[in-house]
């Protein structure tokens, strides 16, 4: 797990200052470590009774498409607003560095359908909370929250209880 860390590139002051931005485009392209990480993250579900893997706009589409592949399963995306061409809903949420809002299409999801949400990074969890309530209201299941890496001192988990959370990597 270091070497993947080791990988990740921080950028100071991104997207404003003060903010120290983690760079998994670094790790995105080294083949192995790529293919390491979706591995490890994959391992965990194998088991488990999935029916769509969500990715969120939009680092959370890498990650959602390849884990989405290696389980056998459908993806769903949750994108910015303008995005999708169909129906959708939204919702709008704080981020550590303003507001923003998002988009599902309507139907996407089935009522009791057993979601597993996969996004890059958890920071205050705020993006990841608005996608649970999204969710939530089209009556589906999360199954687990997703992260390749996770900033420990933003406790974003506490965001998310009571829903269950991986990270394979924190900082």
């Amino acid at each position: 797990m270091e070497k993947l860390k080791e990988i990740i590139r921080d950028v100071p002051d991104f997207p404003k200052e003060g903010i120290v931005f983690k760079d998994i485009t670094t790790l995105l392209q080294d083949a192995k470590s790529y293919q390491r990480m979706i591995d490890l993250i994959a391992h965990r579900y194998i088991d488990e009774k999935i029916d769509l893997v969500l990715g969120v706009e939009a680092r959370g589409f890498i990650m959602g498409a390849a884990l989405a592949y290696k389980l056998g399963k459908g993806i769903i995306l949750v994108r910015k607003p303008g995005k999708l061409p169909y129906k959708t809903h939204s919702t709008t949420y704080e981020l550590e560095y303003g507001t923003d809002e998002l988009h599902i299409h309507q139907d996407a999801i089935k009522k009791g359908q057993r979601i597993l949400i996969a996004d890059d990074l958890l920071a205050t969890g705020g993006t990841v909370k608005a996608v649970i309530d999204l969710i939530e209201k089209m009556g589906a299941e999360i199954v687990e929250c997703a992260f390749l890496a996770e900033l420990k001192f933003l406790n974003g988990q506490e965001k998310l209880k009571p829903h269950k959370v991986f990270s394979l990597l924190q900082f």
